[in-house]
């Protein structure tokens, strides 16, 4: 999420001062917190959530950790998901997302970096949720980010891809009061490939202790421009 807070504040026109400092994040993995768009009383807030959705009903938050993402096809059926579905819908702005190709043989991995063609924020659905075991100890909140089949872009790289709202979706999915199951699952496909551009990118980003702007510029490869055609 390459971008301040006054960027995000312009992008989503979020109803309540932003609480907390938003600096541009390159390279932000699961377990680390995040910021994310949600609905509070009628009020559009940016908050910051952990990655990794740990539901009520859990008995050790570190099962967060698989619960990073949840797959559209299933997510109002899904335990862990389907009341955070029916309730707790967020926005998780980003600049783009990382996936990894394996190459012939299988022993290395490229990393790719995709955005949108216009390199603006956009926002992915997610779902959060509030855990907490210990009165007296604060709750924690975590989020998943919602996947679906990739679109002719991406899936060359990699089987599946992050739902990215489009404006008119991102206020209906925040809705509280929007809550028919197939108008919102209505929402979560597989994002125009025309919107949307990629390139390789340096293999810092197979380390979550790399965050600066050199995980998002584009690697010096020969291909690195026009990777997949429309």
């Amino acid at each position: 999420m390459a971008f301040t807070g006054a960027d995000l504040e312009a992008r989503f026109l979020f109803d309540d001062p932003v609480e907390f400092v938003v600096t541009p994040r390159y390279n932000i993995a699961p377990t680390q917190d995040a910021p994310v768009v949600v609905m509070r009383e009628g009020h559009r807030r940016l908050e910051k959530f952990r990655w990794g959705l740990v539901p009520p009903w859990a008995d050790d938050p570190g099962m967060g950790a698989r619960m990073i993402n949840a797959r559209a096809e299933t997510v109002h059926q899904s335990k862990a998901f389907r009341s955070a579905f029916t309730r707790r819908r967020c926005l998780v702005p980003a600049s783009g997302f990382f996936e990894w190709k394996k190459e012939q043989g299988g022993a290395r991995k490229t990393p790719y970096n995709f955005f949108m063609k216009d390199e603006q924020a956009f926002a992915f659905a997610g779902l959060w949720e509030i855990w907490q075991r210990d009165p007296n100890s604060p709750p924690l909140h975590s989020f998943t980010i919602i996947t679906t089949d990739a679109n002719g872009l991406v899936k060359p790289v990699h089987d599946r891809m992050p739902v990215i709202l489009s404006r008119d979706a991102e206020t209906v999915w925040l809705d509280p009061g929007q809550g028919d199951e197939h108008a919102l699952r209505a929402l979560l496909r597989p994002c125009p490939v025309g919107d949307m551009a990629c390139h390789t990118v340096s293999a810092l980003v197979n380390s979550p202790k790399n965050d600066s702007p050199e995980c998002i510029r584009p690697a010096s490869t020969p291909q690195q421009e026009n990777l997949f055609p429309e």
